[in-house]
């Protein structure tokens, strides 16, 4: 049933149309205005819209010359970064509501399509783009992000990629940092008018060559990572028509790992790391495709459909376990201590390939109606995605300091496995101009989701199998929210809207997705180049749901296990909070003086107890920080082409189990982090324009993570010399 609705949505995306759920392009523009599959626009757009959002354009990204997505989504209100490697490769972003575990909690995007490796069946985000080649970020918080999902508690962030170019242009980049690493951007395209309407192209890649930051025990094994990004665009557009296909390809090989250290070797030390690591490594690709036609009936009537397919593998061969060496060795066990050092020996170490295979694929489709005061749009999409997991493990014994392999292991079925799901979603949302100063926004969206498992218990051949699995969700989802001009430059704003994270491929019959009411209201102040706003929020669970894995593990139940798959329910929660910002430019002379703060007080906490999951009412939950804060000040003088950028970051410390403020332990918190970045660019007269970097300017080295392994740090100082040359 699902295959037929699929390809009946595909023809109808063919013969009809796409852009995005939101957008409508001035036909009479170049092909470059195909490309705005937006959920918020622009800043402005930000500024006035009936919701929260943020909108982080291609200015800031490049001046700060981005290579990490959590550095620049740190300076977003209401968004929680819980970083892991120190370069963003597998970002943990919370907003709001939505904890920060792998970024399952929020609707991840790109160009509006869908981005995680699989949003419904298993939506932790392994795979994210490469920052370099993103032209901006946008942020969606408020009720009107209902016509986005399947999360739809916290928030949406849609990255946009670069777009085709109007005329023949192109950017080249290069940059290396003090311990020799690279990265290099590249893209080139062009749009012609020929007598069938105007073709254009861009051609973009970007390579990374790093050789990391710490150093691991006894080996020369470099702690970096490769990654190589392509990207191929080609659209067409006449009078009534734009067509755009994209197409998107890139691997990483990365020798990362789970384990961390203990906090006295790190404070010793935060940049080591023990040689039982010394063979973990990831190794992923990802092969993206997305089709997309947007056809204006009218004036007033557009109407744009998306084919798309993503296709994501990856092995992340790592030691398993690692983290009770570390819990014991915590707690002065020294013999703990020497398995890690190597100076004790240890048999039966356990290193699996967790080895998986993910499908995203599916067909939008959206209506668009201007009709008088009303904005209408309408859409359904039908989804399929799907991850298999085949993870052998394989046993190495350290011996005098040295991993030497014994055998390899059949997986156990919880190791051997396929989890889908398919989904059919349909959402309205009607933006009602009700007066020339009252905004009203109403939103809907219906969500149908079957999901299902299977495991088996005879290794490749998968012909015995050792349980199966099934849920079915079926979810309405109301929004309503609005804006009030008291006068030109006052606005109020407020919302409502119910939200919704589905279970995952592993839930069971009759288990519920987490659900939650969502408040927000606030004020607006814009006048020229000064805005302020201030917004508080509440997000009413009346269940929390864990999705459970080695990187974060669900906590520990009454029986004394930890469940590193699947899911779980927990209690009621309630996150609420404030968040403010405040920008302007002030001008001194021939010089500009861009400022930009934002601040963020939230409280998250458990409203009700559960034995079940050791939770008492009043625990505060994992990842989600009191207080955070950046501050963005710029010097720019345009007659000389010489800018200078200083960006302050601040972020309280999180509890690593939830309950740590009642529990009191000693390793289930992390620390306070406070840095500097400061970026110095200069123009010169032929046209390339030469940059510096300085990240981390004051060397602050923190415990930023517990998580999955021990206590893990944010990269340390790094300076960075670049150029860069648009033409």
């Amino acid at each position: 049933m699902y295959k037929k609705s699929l390809l009946a949505l595909a023809i109808s995306a063919v013969a009809f149309p796409v852009l995005s759920e939101e957008a409508t392009p001035s036909l009479e523009n170049s092909s470059s205005d195909l490309e705005n599959v937006v959920v918020v626009g622009s800043k402005s757009d930000a500024r006035t819209m009936a919701g929260s959002a943020d909108y982080v354009d291609a200015y800031q990204i490049e001046s700060q010359a981005i290579t990490d997505i959590n550095q620049v989504l740190k300076t977003v209100p209401g968004v929680y970064i819980h970083e892991e490697d120190g370069y963003g490769l597998r970002p943990n972003i919370g907003i709001r509501g939505a904890t920060a575990e792998r970024s399952e909690k929020i609707t991840l995007m790109e160009d509006g399509v869908l981005i995680a490796p699989a949003p419904y069946s298993a939506p932790s985000a392994y795979y994210f783009p490469t920052a370099q080649r993103l032209s901006g970020i946008e942020v969606l918080k408020g009720a009107p992000l209902l016509r986005e999902g399947p999360q739809t508690t916290g928030g949406v962030v849609n990255m946009m990629s670069t777009p085709v170019p109007k005329s023949s242009a192109g950017t080249a980049q290069f940059m290396v940092n003090q311990r020799g690493s690279a990265d290099v951007l590249l893209n080139y395209g062009s749009t012609v008018d020929t007598a069938s309407g105007q073709w254009g192209y861009m051609l973009e890649t970007v390579q990374r060559d790093y050789e990391g930051y710490k150093d691991i025990d006894r080996t020369n094994q470099d702690t970096g990572f490769d990654i190589s990004d392509y990207v191929a665009k080609v659209s067409w557009q006449n009078e009534r028509n734009l067509v755009l296909l994209k197409m998107q390809y890139s691997e990483e090989t990365s020798n990362e790992t789970y384990l961390g250290l203990t906090d006295n070797d790190f404070k010793a030390d935060a940049n080591r790391r023990y040689g039982l690591s010394e063979i973990d490594q990831m190794d992923n690709d990802h092969t993206g495709f997305n089709l997309t036609h947007n056809f204006q009936w009218s004036d007033s009537i557009n109407t744009t459909a998306t084919v798309y397919r993503n296709e994501f593998n990856r092995d992340w061969f790592k030691l398993s376990g690692g983290g009770s060496y570390i819990d014991t060795a915590n707690t002065g066990d020294a013999n703990a201590q020497g398995i890690l050092d190597g100076s004790v020996d240890e048999t039966g170490l356990k290193y699996k390939h967790n080895n998986r295979a993910y499908i995203s694929q599916g067909v939008q489709f959206n209506v668009n109606w201007q009709l008088a005061a009303h904005d209408i749009n309408t859409g359904v999409r039908v989804h399929h995605d799907e991850v298999d997991r085949y993870q052998p493990t394989e046993m190495y014994d350290q011996l005098n300091g040295k991993l030497v392999y014994q055998s390899t292991d059949v997986p156990s079925s919880k190791n051997n496995r396929l989890e889908e799901a398919d989904a059919t979603s349909f959402w309205v949302t009607d933006n009602f101009q009700v007066t020339e100063n009252f905004l009203l926004n109403l939103s809907a969206r219906y969500e149908d989701i079957d999901s299902k498992g299977k495991r088996w218990s005879d290794g490749k051949a998968r012909n015995t199998v050792d349980k199966t699995n099934s849920n079915s969700t079926n979810e309405w989802l109301l929004g309503l929210s609005g804006t009030y001009n008291i006068t030109d430059n006052w606005q109020v704003l407020a919302g409502f809207h119910q939200g919704m994270s589905p279970l995952g491929g592993g839930a069971k019959e009759n288990e519920a997705p987490e659900t939650s009411d969502n408040f927000e209201a606030g004020f607006r102040f814009n006048q020229d180049a000064i805005f302020v706003e201030t917004i508080a929020f509440l997000s009413d669970f009346s269940n929390k749901i864990e999705y459970c894995s080695v990187a974060n593990a669900c906590g520990t139940q009454a029986s004394g296990s930890i469940q590193t798959s699947g899911s779980i329910q927990t209690a009621a929660a309630q996150i609420a909070g404030l968040e403010f910002q405040i920008g302007n430019t002030f001008e001194a002379g021939t010089f500009a003086v861009p400022v930009a703060y934002t601040y963020t007080y939230t409280q998250a906490e458990y409203s009700e107890n559960d034995v079940a999951s050791n939770i008492e009412k009043g625990d505060q939950l994992k990842d989600v920080p009191e207080n955070i804060m950046s501050l963005q000040l710029g010097l720019e003088h345009a007659p000389s082409g010489w800018n200078n950028y200083m960006v302050a970051k601040y972020g309280d410390a999180v509890c690593s189990v939830a309950g740590c403020n009642r529990t009191k332990g000693k390793f289930e918190e992390t620390e306070d982090l406070f840095t500097v970045d400061l970026i110095s660019r200069y123009t010169l007269s032929a046209g390339p324009e030469l940059f510096l970097k300085f990240e981390n300017i004051f060397d602050e080295q923190v415990i930023v993570a517990r998580n999955p392994d021990g206590a893990r740090p944010n990269m340390p100082f790094t300076a960075t010399a670049g150029v860069r040359y648009d033409f």
